[in-house]
């Protein structure tokens, strides 16, 4: 059997959250929790979930992001120049709307990133803990060049070179927290199969088919309309 990732059997990092666990999130939100409180909920279900992923034979298991509210804003709103908006001309089908990431400022990582969320999975996990964190498209993908100030960035090739460096470094505090196995948890491509999505991105006046990344080699040029990053 393989005991390095990446492993035939595996999952991207989220899972439905235990209704004890939205209850006192819930709770928490509307003041009656405390962070303590809270925190004693999410170490208990994560617990709970490690053992359910390895008693199925997962090789590497994750602690369900049982500590964020969102798969990717509990990441990005921690980069310096990222603030959360409400989401302005789009609509969505849901009961939890989430905020949009917007770039305000310069975008960096001053400091460690959900180190302490791996630290705890890792403190129970017999197999592989894995960490799965937005990729940096987060910042672009929804808002488009709207949601990306002007006045911080009049060229978006120093904004993609900046957020390609917030994520190195993000990555770096990762790693030296000890994980070994990071994901970067893309779903936005996937969604531009999507003809209702396609059609929205064309009513505001972007071309879906030119939304997509690609990876160069130093000094190479990109081509026309793709967004560039490269993490190493």
């Amino acid at each position: 059997m393989n005991d390095k990732p990446p492993f035939r059997a595996d999952h991207v990092g989220s899972l439905l959250r235990p209704p004890e666990l939205a209850a006192a999130r819930a709770r928490a939100k509307a003041g009656q929790l405390s962070a303590a409180e809270l925190k004693a909920v999410e170490d208990r279900a994560i617990r709970e979930a490690v053992a359910k992923e390895e008693s199925i034979g997962l090789q590497s298991v994750t602690d369900g992001e049982f500590r964020r509210d969102f798969w990717h804003l509990d990441f990005v709103k921690q980069l310096e120049g990222v603030t959360l908006k409400p989401v302005v001309g789009m609509t969505f089908q849901a009961e939890d709307v989430p905020p949009m990431a917007s770039v305000t400022g310069k975008v960096g990582c001053a400091r460690p990133i959900m180190t302490d969320h791996f630290a705890f999975l890792k403190s129970v996990a017999k197999k592989t803990p894995k960490l799965c964190i937005p990729a940096p498209a987060t910042l672009h993908f929804r808002g488009g060049r709207n949601a990306i100030s002007r006045e911080a960035y009049p060229d978006l090739a120093e904004f993609w070179a900046d957020a390609g460096a917030a994520w190195r470094a993000a990555i770096g505090h990762i790693a030296a927290a000890g994980c070994t196995y990071l994901q970067l948890d893309e779903t936005n491509f996937a969604t531009l199969c999507d003809p209702h999505i396609r059609e929205e991105f064309k009513r505001r006046g972007r071309d879906p088919d030119a939304l997509r990344i690609v990876r160069l080699a130093p000094g190479e040029p990109a081509p026309a309309g793709a967004t560039v990053i490269e993490i190493r």
